[in-house]
């Protein structure tokens, strides 16, 4: 059988030394994340993160790097997954918004608080990602382009970041 990841996104925010994770209800137990998700057909690695980000924290995220690029295969599930991470800036939040349907908060925590709550992490990639990030990796969003047809059927425009 081939070896299919699926492509999701996340977001690296940090405020005052915190960074925004969501809790969310994963088969039936509560766990950390980063705001991440699926990419959507249509949209852009970028515009998904914006997106999940915005549906899962009510926070309006604005990438400005990419800190980096991790397959990562669930030990047991083996489901296999390519993740993208971005970082930038909250730019605004609506107090108000709900949430997607899983998630239950989103919560600012700092790197140790983060590690203190390992066994509750979704994945090792939820620390992976803050250390990669603490470490300095950032990468021009330059770095991605989106080419192809679109699921319309439209040429899709070559785009960068």
């Amino acid at each position: 059988m081939a070896f299919r990841p699926d492509v999701t996104v996340a977001s690296v925010i940090e405020r005052d030394g915190r960074f925004l994770l969501v809790e969310e209800t994963v088969s039936g137990e509560l766990v950390f994340n980063q705001p991440a998700g699926h990419l959507e057909a249509g949209e852009t690695l970028i515009e998904a993160a914006i997106r999940e980000t915005l549906e899962e924290s009510a926070w309006h995220f604005l990438p400005e790097r990419v800190v980096g690029l991790y397959l990562w295969r669930h030990p047991a599930s083996g489901k296999g997954y390519l993740r993208v991470a971005f970082c930038g800036q909250a730019t605004g939040h609506e107090a108000n918004r709900p949430l997607d349907t899983g998630i239950e908060r989103a919560v600012w925590l700092t790197r140790r608080e983060i590690q203190q709550r390992e066994p509750r992490l979704r994945s090792p990639l939820v620390l992976r990602v803050i250390d990669d990030y603490q470490a300095g990796c950032r990468y021009p969003l330059g770095l991605i382009a989106h080419l192809g047809i679109s699921d319309s059927g439209e040429p899709l425009e070559l785009r960068t970041g």
